[in-house]
């Protein structure tokens, strides 16, 4: 089975950028990929969808904000993330259409 690791995830100030990655231990080409992220005490909640052709769908919060990217070739998704806000602290995961075991995630911070 397909395995996810994120990695990229670190401390930022807000309005800062970063950059967290999800590479995938097999062929991604076909599958839809998602962004997820989950904040302390709270429910994980969907980010932003790429699908195999390229499409893209964002959540509300992150629209304007975040861009969602994938290379095929090297079998590994990415979340650009802009305009960083204290809110947005969290620990971010990918997983695929259907969704396999999820990864270890990375944990993004956002505070002065």
């Amino acid at each position: 089975q397909v395995q996810l690791v994120e990695s990229g995830g670190g401390l930022v100030q807000p309005g800062g950028s970063l950059r967290v990655s999800c590479a995938a231990s097999g062929s991604i080409f076909s599958v839809n990929m998602n962004w997820f992220r989950q904040a302390p005490g709270k429910a994980r909640e969907w980010v932003a969808q790429i699908g195999s052709g390229g499409n893209k769908i964002y959540a509300d919060f992150v629209k304007g904000r975040f861009t969602i990217s994938r290379d095929n070739t090297k079998n590994t998704v990415y979340l650009e993330m802009n305009s960083l806000k204290p809110e947005d602290t969290a620990v971010y995961y990918c997983n695929t259409v259907p969704r396999i075991a999820w990864g270890q995630g990375t944990q993004v911070t956002v505070s002065s």
